[in-house]
This record gives structure tokens, C-alpha cells and sequence, in this order.
């Protein structure tokens, strides 16, 4: 059984998310994504964790900035996409896409998305139906395309929709009351939508993280998710 504890960080300015990740039953725990030191220690320190990995989707420097300190504080281990080896500070422990890794007895699957940058990936973890989007899949949008093409990110969504409905992801950044604005204006009618956001923003207001959501509401609300072809996608990215 995978933990997952959701981490908010460059709060107001970014607002990233990092994920302190821990399997059950090894006690074998990692970082995804660490944005900022101080919030992931804090929260370390506040659960009695010692990170033996940090786990990136992608080499941006608010996804990655903290590596360094983690790495140094916890003698964690650096994993990520074995393309993007150069880019990522620390890097220790390539992947690649297809194949799998294991946190303890959880495994995550790594695919490739490709399209935000060069070498994105997403870590699945099958067998707890949980999904880290990084900067591929926000609630209700999506990444922007920095290095990749619309047609390497509707492949992208793709594989996302290929997954069960009720796997849940965590994205890389709290973005849902923004992106909402402009799936209400695509799907105005919409009463799961409108649901979806309610329920977004009653978890705000509590301080709490949107995340998770399933991917079947999330292809019910999500415009970009919701485009059947690459020329409805490039409609929505324009």
C-alpha cells in the first residue's frame, strides 16, 4: 500500500506540488518532484520520514530545486527519466519509459509524456491506482508545451485516458480554480463540472489539496482530456 502526502510549495507564487510517497510495507519512502527544502522537511521531520529516493517527472528547475538539499539531508537517491540525466541536479538512478521501478513492494510503471518537455515522465503505481501527472495532467488543464509539440502532448493524454477511471492523480502545481474558469466557458452546461468545482473549492477554503481526483471525472470535466482529436486539441491550446 503506497502513502501519499501532498506538499504545497512556492505557496502564492507557483504553488507546486511536491509528494512525500511512502510503501507500506517495506517503510521505504521517496520525494516526488521536490520543489522547495523547508516545507518537505518540515513534513519529514512532522511524520518521523527519512526519504530514500526522490522520484522527478521532469527536469524544471520548481520540480527539481530541492534536490540537492534533499539528497544531501537524507542521503536519498536521485531517479529520473535516464534522457534527461544532464538536466536533473543529482541525478543518480536512470528509467525509462516502458519499464518499471520499485519503491519497496510498490511498483510504479514509467511513461513517457513527452510534451511539456523532452522527456517528461509519469509515475503509475498499477496495483494502488495512483498516478503523478508532474506537469502533463493539472486538474481541469494541462501543462504548457515548453519543448514539445500539441500532437506529443494529445499522444500524452492518450496513454492518461487509456488508464482505469478509477485511478486517481496528483498534478505538479494547484491550479483548478484558475483552469476552471475556462472549462465552465467550454462546458457551461455541464453539471459535473460545476460539482467538480464546487467540491474544489470547499477543499481550498480548508487548506486542503484538490488532489486526488479520479481520472474518470476528471475525463467527464476536463476539456483537454475531453478533445477526441489532435485538431480539437489544437483548438483549446490556441
Amino acid at each position: 500500500m503506497l502513502e501519499v502526502y501532498p506538499i504545497l510549495c512556492r505557496v502564492g507564487r507557483m504553488d507546486n506540488y511536491s509528494y512525500l510517497i511512502r510503501d507500506k510495507a517495506s517503510n521505504i519512502s521517496a520525494i516526488i518532484d521536490p520543489s522547495e527544502a523547508k516545507p518537505i522537511i518540515d513534513k519529514c521531520q512532522e511524520l518521523g520520514i527519512a526519504p530514500q529516493y526522490i522520484l522527478n517527472t521532469h527536469h524544471h528547475y520548481d520540480h527539481t530545486d530541492a534536490n540537492l538539499e534533499i539528497k544531501e539531508k537524507y542521503g536519498a537517491k536521485v531517479v529520473g527519466n535516464i534522457k534527461d540525466s544532464s538536466r536533473i541536479p543529482g541525478f543518480d538512478i536512470g528509467v525509462e519509459a516502458g519499464k518499471s521501478f520499485m519503491l519497496g513492494e510498490s511498483k510504479a510503471e514509467i511513461i513517457d509524456a513527452s510534451a511539456h518537455t523532452q522527456g517528461h515522465i509519469l509515475w503509475y503505481f498499477p496495483q494502488d491506482k495512483i498516478l503523478f501527472t508532474g506537469d502533463t495532467l493539472f486538474n481541469l488543464c494541462v501543462g504548457g508545451l515548453f519543448e514539445g509539440s500539441v500532437a506529443e502532448m494529445f499522444e500524452a493524454l492518450q496513454k492518461i485516458k487509456a488508464l482505469p477511471d478509477d485511478v486517481v492523480f496528483y498534478p505538479g502545481h494547484e491550479y483548478t480554480l484558475y483552469a476552471a474558469r475556462d472549462a465552465l466557458a467550454y462546458l457551461p452546461q455541464s453539471a459535473a463540472l460545476k460539482n467538480y468545482i464546487l467540491k474544489a473549492q470547499q477543499r481550498l477554503s480548508q487548506g486542503l489539496p484538490v488532489a486526488p481526483v479520479s481520472l474518470g471525472e476528471e475525463k467527464q470535466c476536463n476539456p483537454y482530456l475531453m478533445a477526441a482529436t489532435l485538431a480539437d486539441l489544437t483548438n483549446l491550446l490556441q
